[in-house]
């Protein structure tokens, strides 16, 4: 439930190469800001638009939008206004990255929605994923230590600064936190206003309290 090909399709990121590499999704954290130093010169259609940004042509960014280096904004996405890119984020093909969202060191699949108010740092989030207003990641615990995934059995990260591993079409509810090492399987729902940790199983709903159920 916890693996990078549990939880994505690859064929939805110009990342495949990459994340097929590692185990867990979170291993690829440390790396993305060389991927997308290695892939920027290589693409076709995109534009070099500031140093180590890139942009396709395709592409709808707003004037005021900031797009921090280096990054990658692909096909037919929309970067809305006051959007904040601090840098080292892979973004996909018919993507929306909404007005005041804040992206991270993050790679988002193809059609990945974080349309309104939303952080999304030190996080991966699969095909379709979409993230309801003012929902978050939060990537690092109010101790500082290690980030922890609480699995069955539990794995260590190693990492100070994790958020969450979203599977493909993965819906989270308007104002949710998603706490650090939260992992959402493929197909799962969360409820508006949910405080997330932990691991939820594909095909599942987070209820209010914390329930969590299969879809039926």
């Amino acid at each position: 439930m916890t693996t990078v090909t549990s939880l994505y399709d690859l064929s939805h990121t110009i990342a495949a190469s990459y994340l097929q590499g590692f185990t867990y999704p979170w291993e690829a954290l440390k790396g993305i800001k060389d991927l997308i130093l290695s892939l920027g010169p290589t693409l076709e259609g995109y534009q070099e638009i500031a140093p180590q940004v890139w942009v396709h042509e395709t592409a709808k960014v707003a004037p005021t939008a900031y797009l921090g280096a280096p990054c990658i904004i692909g096909p037919e996405t929309e970067v809305r206004h006051c959007a904040f890119i601090r840098g080292s984020a892979l973004v996909g093909a018919g993507c929306v990255v909404g007005n005041s969202t804040e992206l991270k060191n993050v790679i988002l699949f193809d059609k990945v929605q974080v349309p309104h108010y939303n952080y999304v740092g030190d996080s991966i989030l699969g095909y379709k994923a979409h993230m309801g207003a003012g929902s978050i990641t939060s990537n690092v615990k109010s101790d500082k230590t290690l980030v922890t995934i609480h699995s069955q059995p539990p794995i260590d990260t190693g990492i100070k600064k994790v958020g969450a591993m979203l599977g493909d079409r993965v819906e989270v509810g308007c104002n949710s936190v998603l706490n650090p090492g939260t992992v959402i399987g493929r197909d799962s729902n969360v409820y508006p206003v949910s405080c997330v940790r932990g691991v939820i199983p594909e095909n599942s709903i987070y209820k209010t309290g914390g329930k969590i159920v299969a879809k039926k």
